[in-house]
């Protein structure tokens, strides 16, 4: 019986519970833990294994060339680090990848997951698409960092992440590392989400964002 439930894993979807259990005990190498705070890889690590998120909470966050950080995204289990960089020819961590809590990782090696993959149909199909999901993320973030005005950024961003049925949006960052994922300092991003409470387009909660008016948040693209 394993000690995570890891069926919620887009890697192990549609596998049975014992394909599963039978995968991670032919295939997990090494498991690894981490602290709150503590790097899980550093920017620039050659990728020889699938890093394998199985408990706590990460951010990633990128260096860039004028030395400023560029927060990425929040990561919670169950779900593959950086996967599509495995294969890679240049096959290095494109980000920092830092715990939020205490985490766990499973590692499972390139060459076995490889040929545990030509043996498994659905394990194949799972993993190009996380890697094709993964590049849908990356244009939206690209076309993300082209829209100049903040707030038809936090309008996209709370459009694409809560909807009519659910429309509270549970924030794992701080202000501050929300204003480094959207690229601009946090007096501005504080600014800017009062001006949209004022509107009567959202609420704030502590670490909740509440969406109150969705064809107001429309009316800002």
């Amino acid at each position: 019986m394993l000690q995570y439930d890891l069926t919620s894993c887009p890697l192990f979807s549609e596998m049975l519970p014992s394909e599963i259990e039978a995968f991670v005990a032919h295939c997990v190498s090494d498991i690894k833990a981490f602290e709150k705070g503590e790097y899980v890889v550093r920017q620039g690590t050659p990728i020889n294994h699938l890093y394998l998120l199985v408990s706590g909470l990460v951010r990633t966050a990128m260096l860039t060339r004028d030395d400023n950080v560029l927060e990425i995204e929040t990561l919670a289990p169950v779900i593959p680090l950086a996967p599509a960089f495995l294969f890679a020819n240049r096959n290095s961590f494109p980000v920092d990848v830092i715990a939020l809590e205490p985490t766990v990782l499973f590692l499972i090696p390139r060459t076995t997951l490889q040929e545990e993959m030509m043996r498994n149909a659905k394990l194949l199909q799972n993993m190009l698409r996380i890697n094709a999901n993964m590049i849908v993320l990356l244009s939206q973030k690209v076309q993300m960092l082209s829209i100049r005005s903040l707030r038809m950024k936090l309008a996209i961003y709370l459009l694409e992440n809560t909807s009519e049925e659910q429309n509270t949006l549970l924030l794992h960052r701080t202000q501050s590392q929300l204003a480094e994922y959207f690229g601009v300092q946090r007096p501005s991003l504080s600014r800017t989400l009062g001006e949209m409470v004022a509107d009567g387009a959202i609420e704030l909660n502590r670490q909740e964002i509440v969406v109150c008016d969705r064809q107001k948040l429309r009316s800002y693209l």
